[in-house]
């Protein structure tokens, strides 16, 4: 995702308005996926606001002697909702590739049971199941597969939750200059 541009801004300027015109187009791009994020599939959405959150994060930390104690609040805010995307980043790239493992290890085993039936064979053996060499090793992955959704469903819950408390706090708004 790309950092929307910061427009206005002044070199020559003070840095307390520079740092203000920042914030509030990185708090603006924040909340650009409050949304899309309602929807617990958009994977893709989810990441990005990831990515937000750290923008937001870093600009509050580094600006935080300047702008003040609600820079170094809200940084901590954002670095809860960037730590929660972050663990349900990592539940949505783990899932599909545990999936794909198990795929991998049922076809490896499809290939050894089928190759140990005769070339003659009309049917096979149920006894060729003792070919399958990864066989035990589903039930685990499965189970790894369940967690791994059940860990995430959580996670978005205190996404949730933690966003709502984000929205509520009106960081924006606080250190834009506004006060709105």
């Amino acid at each position: 995702m790309k950092a929307r541009k910061v427009k206005g801004l002044d070199p020559d300027g003070p840095l307390d308005a520079n740092l203000r015109r920042i914030v509030a187009v990185r708090v603006a791009e924040l909340h650009s996926f409050g949304k899309a994020v309602l929807d617990p599939s958009d994977v893709e959405a989810l990441h990005d606001m990831r990515i937000a959150a750290k923008r937001v994060r870093y600009v509050l930390e580094l600006g935080e002697p300047v702008l003040g104690p609600d820079a170094g609040r809200g940084a901590k805010r954002a670095r809860s909702l960037q730590d929660v995307l972050g663990e349900i980043h990592d539940c949505d790239e783990g899932i599909p590739r545990v999936l794909a493992l198990i795929d991998r290890l049922r076809e490896e085993d499809v290939a050894a049971v089928r190759d140990s039936a005769d070339p003659t064979a009309s049917d096979l053996d149920p006894a060729a199941l003792r070919r399958a060499r990864n066989r035990r090793k589903y039930a685990g992955l499965e189970s790894l597969v369940s967690y791994m959704r059940a860990r995430r469903a959580v996670l978005y819950a205190e996404f949730l939750r933690t966003w709502a408390k984000f929205e509520r706090a009106k960081l924006g708004a606080r250190l834009d200059g506004t006060g709105r």
